[in-house]
């Protein structure tokens, strides 16, 4: 092993952290909810039947819970209803997992070991991406550099919700190494302004939104930062044209099945309505996130939960604001909701209070030390284009959430970047905060709002154990394992 290179070593210790338990719960099914919308997409293209969902064997199993209505579509039994409801990138990477695997039982297991090799590729990406991203202008800070990539990928190797990704049947699997893709490609362009690195970057950049189309706003920035920070205006051009060239069919297919100009997918009025709903609190709402669903129209279903959302902030605009604050804080929770609901709903068995205790401290303590080191980080980077851009994707993404709907997972996409920052703080140390404090006074602004940021992070998860506080004591209580609560 010590012969092999530092990035093989962490992709095959990554690779078989993620492999062990795929392969030993490799009997797992899914369950009715978005892995099973995912898997009849996927299951459609690998029958030749086309971007198709709800067909009628697959109604009859969602029958018991959702009254769908079949009045408002051309309905067919066979292939069922064409979408635009989720963007395709994912459904079409599962789709080729079924034509080699079979549409058979195997296929969930066949999509699992395949998604951990896209998650195992996460952490020698994320050493990739800190060497260019991190500056190395001297012999000391080039030893930093390299401590810090390093221990950059073994924080995101062994993540312990990045462990567990690759067992769903969702985007993230595809999207978290995209966007790392994007975010290297053009951090290579910062440093060498070839047109591969802006060819790269807008091609990966493009794959990332026809996964998640969340990430169309720093696409948008990144051309832009392109053009004016780097001034670089024919590689701009060069990454805006192959986003285009590869996001265009998409939407093309989507404005020919609605009549109208539609974006890559049109979930943006389901998550305002759930978002903005009068029962909800900013993040998913169990309930009025089943309002909806009955309607197969995917264009009629975005028109009237983007009216409804703009009815609910009209009828009590002053909870616009603390709704974003909600949102805010969900976006940087501690990662708790997978743990509650999977043992709460006895798919674990009952834990004792002190395991348990130390199971849900090995899921929540990295993200803390994670996000709580990583404000610090960037204010040791020092102003310039690669900074400017890690500014550009951390605004960029989080901004939506904070005005549509947010949940803790969402943070998850970011991880890398926050690793990248976290450890080049720690492979500092003290000497570079005071060389960072004395150099400047932008440096100590800098300093004091990471501060500042750290103590508000502090705060929102002290905040949130204290609001969640009589569902822990429940969930560690005698019944902690059959509370069965909603997602």
């Amino acid at each position: 092993m010590k012969r092999l290179s530092f990035p093989l070593r962490i992709f095959l210790l990554a690779l078989a952290l993620r492999l062990a338990p795929v392969i030993a719960l490799r009997t797992m099914g899914i369950g009715l909810d978005d892995m099973f919308q995912y898997d009849m997409l996927a299951r459609s293209l690998a029958l030749g039947n086309g971007y198709r969902w709800y067909a009628w064997e697959d109604l009859q199993m969602l029958e018991p819970y959702v009254d769908f209505d079949l009045t408002s579509v051309e309905y067919d039994p066979v292939r069922g209803v064409p979408t635009s409801f989720r963007a395709p990138l994912y459904p079409a990477f599962l789709a080729l997992v079924y034509l080699v695997a079979g549409t058979g039982t195997g296929r969930f297991f066949a999509a699992r070991l395949a998604q951990t090799l896209l998650g195992a590729a996460l952490a020698p990406l994320t050493w990739a991406a800190a060497r260019v991203l991190l500056p190395g202008d001297s012999a000391e800070a080039s030893r930093r550099r390299e401590r810090a990539a390093a221990a950059a990928a073994w924080v995101v190797a062994c993540y312990p919700l990045l462990l567990l990704y690759p067992f769903g049947l969702g985007t993230e699997n595809l999207f978290f190494p995209l966007v790392l893709l994007s975010l290297l490609f053009l951090l290579k362009a910062a440093d060498k302004s070839l047109l591969v690195n802006f060819l790269l970057s807008g091609f990966f950049l493009g794959l990332a939104a026809l996964t998640r189309s969340i990430i169309l706003p720093f696409a948008g920035l990144a051309v832009l930062w392109a053009w004016f920070i780097l001034k670089q205006r024919k590689g701009a051009l060069a990454a805006a044209l192959v986003f285009l060239a590869l996001i265009s069919p998409w939407v093309v297919r989507n404005s020919l099945l609605h009549h109208k100009l539609t974006s890559i997918e049109t979930s943006m009025g389901y998550n305002l309505y759930v978002g903005y709903h009068p029962q909800s609190n900013g993040s998913f709402t169990f309930g009025p996130s089943f309002d909806l669903i009955p309607i197969l129209d995917d264009a009629e279903r975005d028109r009237l939960g983007t009216e409804k959302a703009l009815e609910f902030i009209q009828d009590d605009p002053g909870r616009f604001l603390p709704l974003a604050l909600n949102r805010l804080g969900f976006f940087f929770g501690l990662e708790k909701r997978v743990l509650v609901y999977f043992y709460a709903n006895n798919f674990l068995g009952y834990i004792p209070p002190l395991p348990l205790a130390m199971i849900s401290l090995v899921i929540f303590l990295p993200f803390v030390a994670v996000a709580a080191s990583a404000p610090v980080g960037l204010a040791l980077l020092r102003a310039g284009p690669k900074t400017g851009l890690v500014w550009l994707l951390l605004g960029a993404y989080l901004l939506p959430h904070v005005l549509i709907l947010s949940e803790d997972r969402f943070h998850l996409a970011l991880v890398p970047l926050l690793a990248i920052l976290a450890a080049h703080a720690w492979s500092g140390g003290r000497s570079a905060l005071r060389e960072r404090w004395a150099g400047s006074r932008s440096g100590k602004a800098a300093l004091a709002l990471a501060g500042m940021a750290v103590l508000l992070l502090l705060a929102n998860w002290g905040w949130e154990l204290w609001r969640d506080w009589d569902k822990l004591t429940q969930l560690f209580g005698p019944n902690g394992n059959t509370l069965y609560p909603p997602y």
